[in-house]
């Protein structure tokens, strides 16, 4: 059966490069007739810190290593806001949200 294709190919390879033009050129017709809501939005940038000390009580981590961090990084230019938590897997997530710079709200 495949060979009958593979045959039917190399014989008729004027007839193959049609059918790959047609399918090549309604591809680009159907990609140009996108609409513009199938592209995804452009949303502000996160960036998620993960801070862990083992064998350390959570106040321990939360003051020698979360806050310091949260200190440090409320200086980085665009950051719109920090927010952070204790897992229950015993470490913390620092959040931050970056805004985009495709806006000019910043």
């Amino acid at each position: 059966m495949i060979r009958k294709v593979v045959d039917l190919a190399l014989n008729n390879r004027l007839i193959v490069l049609a059918i790959a033009f047609l399918l090549i050129a309604g591809g680009a017709i159907a990609f140009h007739n996108l609409p513009v809501d199938a592209y995804p939005d452009i949303a502000d940038n996160y960036v998620t810190v993960i801070t862990q000390w083992p064998g350390r009580a959570a106040e321990e981590v939360e003051q020698q290593v979360t806050i310091p961090v949260e200190i440090e990084m409320n200086g980085i230019p665009h950051l719109t806001h920090v927010r952070s938590e204790f897992t229950t897997y015993r470490y913390f997530c620092c959040t931050l949200c970056y805004c985009s710079t495709f806006n000019n709200l910043c």
